[in-house]
């Protein structure tokens, strides 16, 4: 983590109305007493990092920051979220350790809802119904729940006998903390451009028809995620002036394990798959071809068989009890190398929430919803709320071809796309830092 790669996303949603901050804080405190994850601060311990439950209250602020700003600081408490208002918008900036996507979306939501509840006092406090989150149950770890093997859940009983057996075991150590994992040699491509001057992210929202872009990952007969993936794909090769003709491209893409095994925990529950095209001069390199691919990759990892058991094994990494008797400054070096590694095996990042509701008598009250995340790399959030669907794309480089040349396809696809550009440069702010 850095200020760079800060590991925080954000939600935000376009209402009817100027933001009134008093009623969003009185909202926030409101909803805050649901979500006692929310609470949570995060330490550092002997062995490893844990969240700790604070009394430390949030307050709402006006957004002049740069996006996604970092929300953890080891030297000092904080909260591990942030909610922030802008005209009519109001967002949630969330740090990756506390929820993940789907757990923070229900936190908005039940926001908004309270919020607009309070805004508009027409709204009978009777018919408006929270959404479907049965709160009791956010701070539950659904990894452990799912995948942790029965004869590995009494860790007393595990540490003894791996003391007991310290010579064979020892010997093992290394593999546990850093487990083989089957890569492919390949050398992947990175896209190469200008960092912003102060860290904030390039921000390309774009907004379209929802069924218009479906038709369009229909006809290639592959889900949205991936029709948008590749297209993502022919868009760097076609804007990157050192893309050669034979270069490897990979993307991760994370699932929602909520889809396959229930869950009603706020806490992160997903899971990353990756997926790469190989580039060949002696074939055509066709949207369709790297969509069949793409399909050819994507399925056999998305089955609850396969998931089940990647994640126990990986679980079973996680509490093995000679991982956990190892110190945490040794953990976090060997995080800072996987992490290093896996920033070189990948080239792009994507994300698609799906499409997302609010209650009934609230909804018409909510324009338009926003998702977009910190990005080392070129990256995509997507997120659909009605008739619109909602492309966010981050980068760290002050560079836009890519997502010019992705636009010209919509449209020449007969797609209406509305494009907004932040500004990053101190050029386009002005001077203002």
């Amino acid at each position: 983590m850095s200020n760079r790669d800060s590991k925080v996303f954000r939600f935000s949603a376009e209402v009817t109305k100027t933001v009134d901050p008093d009623l969003l804080q009185q909202a926030l405190n409101k909803v805050y007493e649901d979500y006692k994850l929310y609470h949570s601060v995060l330490r550092r311990g002997v062995f490893w990092y844990y969240l700790e439950e604070s009394d430390l209250k949030p307050t709402v602020r006006l957004d002049i920051n740069p996006t996604c700003e970092p929300l953890y600081h080891f030297d000092r408490r904080d909260l591990l979220f942030r909610v922030v208002y802008w005209k009519k918008r109001i967002s949630i900036e969330v740090f990756h350790v506390l929820s993940d996507g789907t757990g923070a979306m229900w936190f908005l939501q039940d926001l908004l809802a309270e919020y607009l509840r309070l805004r508009h006092p027409e709204i009978e406090t009777d018919a408006l119904l929270k959404s479907t989150y049965i709160h009791d149950k956010s701070s539950e770890d659904s990894f452990f729940r799912h995948f942790r093997s029965k004869e590995q859940r009494n860790f007393n009983k595990a540490t003894q006998s791996a003391l007991e057996k310290f010579g064979d075991v020892s010997a093992k150590a290394k593999n546990l903390l850093f487990p083989k994992v089957e890569t492919d040699t390949k050398k992947v491509y990175h896209y190469k451009g200008t960092y912003t001057p102060d860290n904030r992210p390039r921000i390309v929202e774009m907004e379209m028809p929802v069924q218009s872009i479906i038709q369009l990952a229909k006809r290639e007969k592959v889900s949205l995620t991936l029709y948008l993936t590749a297209l993502f794909m022919e868009s760097v090769r076609k804007s990157a002036p050192d893309f050669r003709g034979n270069e490897t491209m990979a993307v991760s893409v994370p699932v929602n394990l909520r889809q396959f095994f229930p869950s009603e925990s706020a806490r992160n529950f997903f899971a990353v798959t990756r997926l790469e095209y190989t580039y060949k001069e002696d074939r055509e390199n066709t949207l369709s071809e790297i969509c069949a691919e793409m399909k050819e990759q994507f399925d056999p990892q998305l089955t609850k068989e396969h998931l089940q058991t990647l994640l126990t094994r990986l679980i079973y990494y996680e509490y093995h009890p000679v991982g956990r008797l190892v110190p945490r400054p040794i953990k976090d070096i060997a995080l800072k190398i996987i992490n290093y590694n896996n920033n070189r095996s990948l080239t792009l990042a994507v994300s698609n929430l799906g499409r997302v509701s609010f209650p009934e008598i609230v909804d018409p009250l909510i324009k338009q919803v926003y998702f977009h995340t910190i990005a080392v790399r070129p990256q995509f959030c997507a997120i659909s709320h009605n008739d619109i669907f909602t492309i966010s794309f981050t980068s760290p480089y002050i560079e836009t071809a890519i997502y010019q040349q992705f636009a010209s396809h919509l449209t020449k696809e007969g797609i209406p796309v509305t494009v907004t550009v932040n500004k990053v440069t101190e050029e386009e702010l002005g001077g203002v830092h």
